[in-house]
């Protein structure tokens, strides 16, 4: 408990230090306090290595493929026109597939707030409950997640419902200009074969779908 970093002071011995940077005296802080903060101390630390890993193992897995690709390119004697490109590795036996992926990043100018506006002047103008449907895709689109964040793909399906009303359009449009792109990200992807079957299963390296 009593640990050195390198961005606070050393916590002289019998102390501890609160949140709010105060040393208490270890008799006076609750045995559940004590408790409480040797569970979390532990899982978050453990966390920052398997985050480091993960990094280390993102960094490895493309720069391995990366290599793949050249070699396959030299073999070949062809010049590569750019390092970004969608990539699958399977073993011989095809019981796993490692995939590279790239994806363009998206983000909204303040424009998607007059599309919002336009949409909702459409729903209001056209007959009530005939469009119960496009309301809730409306409404699900303009949701933002638990970070504030619109959720980039329920507004892109907004642009592919076919609509025949000017009012529509207008929105669409004010809706594709308010669209920016904000870089690529690179992805690695683990699949495993589903027995001897021709399905694959994700090995999934996000704690939310352990």
């Amino acid at each position: 408990m009593n640990e050195t970093t390198t961005n606070k002071p050393t916590i002289p011995e019998g102390y501890m230090r609160n949140a709010s940077g105060h040393l208490v005296p270890e008799e006076q802080v609750r045995d559940q306090d004590k408790l409480r903060d040797d569970v979390a101390r532990e899982l978050a630390q453990e966390a920052e290595e398997l985050h480091a890993r993960l990094k280390a193992f993102k960094a490895k897995a493309l720069g391995d493929i990366a290599d793949l690709v050249t070699i396959a390119a030299e073999r070949y004697d062809v010049q590569l026109g750019g390092k970004k490109g969608n990539v699958t590795a399977a073993t011989y036996d095809g019981q796993y597939k490692v995939m590279r992926s790239y994806a363009e990043r998206v983000t909204f100018t303040e424009e998607l707030e007059a599309a919002k506006e336009l949409i909702n002047d459409c729903i209001m103008r056209w007959s009530e409950g005939a469009n119960v449907n496009i309301r809730a895709l409306v409404d699900r689109a303009f949701r933002t997640d638990s970070k504030g964040q619109i959720k980039t793909t329920a507004i892109l399906e907004l642009l592919r419902l076919e609509i025949d009303d000017d009012g529509w359009q207008r929105a669409m449009q004010a809706l594709k200009d308010s669209i920016q792109s904000a870089g690529t990200a690179v992805y690695i992807r683990i699949y495993k074969r589903v027995g001897e079957s021709d399905q694959y299963q994700a090995v999934t390296l996000d704690l939310a779908a352990v």
